[in-house]
């Protein structure tokens, strides 16, 4: 048997590249030696400072595979945000806590279910098999979990989500809330980022019914310091706009101590974001209080309200 390939979601978050490597260490420990941990795409700061902590290499950067090649699919069923060939490859496993948007010609292995990460499944997956989970293993599936849920504080979060976060914090011997602060805080770094990068950080195509959009969202302990960025995120925005053909571009700056988020919002549709939320756009910009989730907060209002 050839290699099989592990990945998720272009733009990886945290998560998406937690997902990869813990997969591989599960289909390892179930004696499949055979597996690849890949990304599609940069890291971001949040998971560089993970993988530093626990001292664990990133996954490998790829950007396409050979038709006919297995794969295992994380932290995403969505064709849009994968590999070009996709329809290609030969999908052996998903495990993912989004919508489905993927069909296959033929059977797999697929595990998904409503919980605030990814980690929580896998999680689940070790315990059901018996397979033991070490420190390093713990520490990144609970950075992941963190991450997902923002300290357990999103509207994603379930008690199965809780429930492993307690679990894994004593494997990995940590105080959950004094690491996972430290951890969101380095991840709202964005300093040496080009505004091309911060952008595209966590950017994700959803059509909003006939709506052609991009919703990018960048967590931050302070929205001031990123809106001072405004009229270059704003060209940036254009430029993107004007690439893709968009109706939308909606880019959320969420506060991750306070728990809101501003939004910048352009294209013909942004009046959108006025009609689901209520709120004014004041110079393409307005304060959405207690909206921290892009799939719970975001992605089903505006989709109900385009």
């Amino acid at each position: 048997m050839g290699k099989i390939y592990i990945f998720g979601h272009k733009n990886p978050d945290t998560d998406s590249i937690i997902s990869s490597l813990v997969m591989a260490d599960f289909e390892k420990k179930l004696g499949n030696n055979d597996v690849v941990s890949c990304r599609l795409g940069m890291l971001n700061k949040e998971t560089e400072y993970v993988l530093n902590y626990v001292g664990v290499e990133a996954p490998e950067l790829i950007e396409d595979l050979e038709d006919g090649q297995e794969v295992i699919l994380v932290d995403t069923a969505n064709p849009g945000e994968l590999i070009p060939n996709l329809a290609n490859v030969k999908i052996r496993k998903i495990v993912d806590h989004h919508q489905v948007l993927i069909n296959t010609s033929y059977p797999l292995f697929y595990r998904a279910e409503p919980v605030g990460c990814t980690e929580t499944i896998m999680y689940k997956l070790y315990k059901e098999n018996n397979l033991k989970i070490d420190k390093k293993i713990a520490t990144l599936m609970l950075s992941a979990i963190i991450s997902d849920t923002l300290l357990l504080k999103s509207p994603t979060c379930t008690e199965d989500d809780k429930n492993a976060v307690k679990e894994l914090s004593k494997i990995a011997e940590l105080n959950y809330e004094t690491y996972g602060l430290e951890m969101l805080k380095a991840g709202t770094d964005i300093s040496s980022f080009t505004i091309d990068q911060i952008l595209n950080l966590d950017a994700k195509f959803i059509n909003l019914k006939e709506v052609k959009s991009i919703i990018a969202q960048v967590n931050t302990a302070s929205i001031p310091e990123v809106m001072k960025m405004k009229s270059d995120l704003e060209a940036g925005m254009n430029k993107i706009i004007k690439e893709n053909n968009l109706d939308l571009f909606m880019f959320l700056i969420t506060d991750i101590i306070n728990s809101n988020s501003q939004v910048i919002a352009l294209g013909q549709k942004a009046n959108i974001v006025e009609k689901a939320y209520g709120v004014k756009l004041e110079n393409n910009t307005a304060l959405l209080h207690g909206v921290v989730s892009r799939k719970k907060q975001v992605v089903p209002i505006m989709t109900e309200n385009a």
